[in-house]
């Protein structure tokens, strides 16, 4: 049986059973956060001020709905884990874990498990075989979360041998991939002129309806690619800047081989 994750605990305790009863004010508050505001912040894009066993929020009202949830969750994590401390987040603190603090980290985690209990999506999530913008799409709005956080949390759970990898126009930002992937498959640095995701990062392209299947050499530079196919699809998450799901079907590619092939 999977340990719960404190923020899940939390949410048990309130008794949530469905994502649309995460009341994230109603949270706070049993929290003891008396107040979550939102007004315009300059220089930072939430804080979390705290006397005694009683905090106040602020979150910048500019934000997009789900950024504005993501933080609040970001700052109760920090009231359940650092309180006493002064804390002030910044846009690169709340979200992204790839250079953020361990304090920012702990925070981060315990707002993607607040908003995205496994309790609660797992048993979501398995009515579906595969990751697809689709099902992103449903899963998110079900729980008011953002796309790349729903798709980050279900590869990282390993709902399906997948990756995703995050481009901009200067190329790769980010990646993560499913525990069941092996260390060798690096998804590489620029996107290939042949993929789907090129034509949709550079504005030739809409977003695709469904998965397509491309040579895995277009995503990985070893020379085993050429070997295999994997599925694509990709959705927009900012202005030159996109995330593609990558779905591994073939049970070779899954295989530990590190040291065999290069």
């Amino acid at each position: 049986m999977n340990t719960l994750s404190p923020a899940e605990k939390v949410l048990q305790y309130l008794g949530v059973t469905e994502p649309e009863e995460i009341d994230l004010e109603a949270i706070a508050w049993q929290m003891g956060v008396v107040k979550v505001k939102y007004r315009e912040l300059d220089g930072c894009e939430a804080r979390i001020v705290g006397v005694g066993d009683k905090a106040i929020i602020t979150v910048d009202g500019r934000a997009i709905p789900q950024r504005k949830r993501f933080s609040v969750a970001h700052e109760l994590g920090h009231w359940h884990f650092h309180r006493g401390k002064t804390l002030i987040c910044r846009c690169d603190d709340i979200g992204d874990s790839r250079g953020s603090q361990d304090i920012e980290k702990s925070a981060n985690r315990f707002a993607a498990d607040l908003l995205l209990p496994p309790y609660l999506l797992a048993p979501l999530a398995r009515r579906h075989p595969q990751i697809t913008v689709k099902v992103l799409r449903d899963l998110a709005g079900r729980f008011g979360a953002s796309l790349s956080a729903t798709a980050i949390k279900l590869v990282e759970a390993g709902h399906s041998p997948s990756m995703l990898v995050c481009h901009g126009l200067r190329g790769r930002r980010w990646f993560a991939r499913s525990p069941d992937v092996p260390s060798r498959w690096f998804p590489r640095s620029e996107l290939d002129a042949e993929s789907y995701a090129f034509d949709l990062l550079h504005g030739r392209g809409a977003e695709q309806a469904f998965p397509r299947k491309i040579g895995a050499e277009a995503w990985f530079d070893r020379s085993e690619a050429q070997q295999y196919d994997v599925q694509e699809q990709s959705f927009r998450v900012a202005d030159g800047e996109i995330v593609t799901i990558l779905s591994i079907k073939d049970e070779e590619m899954l295989e530990d081989r590190e040291g065999r092939w290069r």
